[in-house]
Formats: C-alpha cells, sequence, structure tokens
C-alpha cells in the first residue's frame, strides 16, 4: 500500500490487504471487497430509493455506480483505508452523494418524476381512462409503429417506454447516445405523421 514503511505483510482478509492487492492487480479482491459490502449498500440505497423513482434507478444502480466510482478512485489511489480499518465510512458517502444526484437530477423541471408516466400507467391516465376507445387507439398506433421497426430500435423503444434515460439505454444496447436519441426522435417523429 502507498506509504507503507514498515514491511510487515498486510493481514489477510482486512479491507487494507484487499485494496492492496487490487491495486497489485488481484481481480479476485475486488470481488471480496463487493461481497463483503453489497448487502450493507444495497440496504442503505434501499431507504432512499423509493417507489416513485422506480424505473428511473433503483438501488442496485446505486451500487453498481458506487463501486464503479471507488474501484477506479481505488486504482488511481484517490481512495484508501482510513485509519479505523473498514471502507464502510467510504461507500456509505458515495452511496449517499450518488443517490443525492440521481434524486436532484430526476427532480430537475424537465425530468421530474411527478411530470412522467410510463406505458403501464396509460390505462389510468384521465385522458384515456374517460375514453377507452382513445386508449385502445392510442396502444394500436404505438404497437403498429414499433412493429414496423428494426428490431434492435424496437429495444430502444421499449426500454425508453420503461422509462430508462437515454444514457443507460445506450449502455444497454451498445448503442451510442445520439444513435439512441436519433432512433428516439425519429419514432416520434412517426408517431407525429401517423395522428
Amino acid at each position: 500500500m502507498a506509504g507503507r514503511s514498515d514491511p510487515t505483510p498486510l493481514p489477510a482478509g482486512t479491507d487494507a490487504t484487499l485494496l492492496h492487492r487490487y491495486r497489485t492487480g488481484d481481480e479476485t479482491a475486488a470481488t471480496d471487497i463487493y461481497v463483503r459490502y453489497a448487502q450493507r449498500l444495497r440496504a442503505l440505497a434501499g431507504q432512499y430509493c423509493t417507489p416513485n423513482y422506480a424505473g428511473r434507478f433503483d438501488a442496485d444502480d446505486v451500487i453498481q455506480s458506487v463501486f464503479r466510482a471507488f474501484f477506479h478512485g481505488a486504482r488511481h489511489r484517490d481512495y484508501d483505508v482510513p485509519p479505523e480499518g473498514e471502507l464502510w465510512g467510504l461507500l456509505m458517502v458515495l452511496a449517499l452523494n450518488k443517490i443525492r444526484a440521481l434524486v436532484g437530477r430526476h427532480q430537475a423541471d424537465k425530468r421530474a418524476v411527478r411530470h412522467t408516466a410510463s406505458v403501464s400507467d396509460l390505462d389510468s391516465h384521465a385522458a384515456l381512462a374517460a375514453d377507452d376507445s382513445a386508449a385502445a387507439f392510442l396502444r394500436l398506433v404505438m404497437d403498429e409503429q414499433v412493429e414496423a421497426l428494426p428490431e434492435s430500435n424496437r429495444t430502444i423503444i421499449r426500454l425508453r417506454t420503461e422509462g430508462y434515460e437515454v444514457g443507460e439505454i445506450a449502455q444497454v444496447t451498445g448503442r451510442s447516445r445520439r444513435t439512441v436519441e436519433r432512433v428516439l426522435q425519429d419514432f416520434r417523429a412517426r408517431l407525429s405523421r401517423s395522428e
């Protein structure tokens, strides 16, 4: 570990040992750190990832982001094991900051959760609930337009209607953000033309 002047070997299984092993290229150490803290992080994140944000992010998204940031920082020696000998405090702060950023992002006016309705919410939407034929027609038009698309584009549209963000869709499908945005714009234009 950087800054250690005494040659005494680190005790096996401590966070300091795991971090040292990870920095020297032992990827199993990353797995060990993950296994040690993922459950606690999931419980912590679960307290803040309310159903209001379902489809936007969940506890697993937070955990992935925290460990991605932690391992990147640890590899570049931005993070070290604190004097008390546990990484928990650091991981907890990373998780809380990530949650705070996600909540803030999804409460912003343009993408506020309160302004979003998922496809499954269409039946209960006031305008469509009052007119079953309008809801049926909307579903028919959507299905018709989606079926006319190539399979890769259908996946993008399906993920978007399930509430995924453009960046998440790009990551899941292996396509660039720009491609995902273009597919979504083209689909909106197709729907406009079919009205």
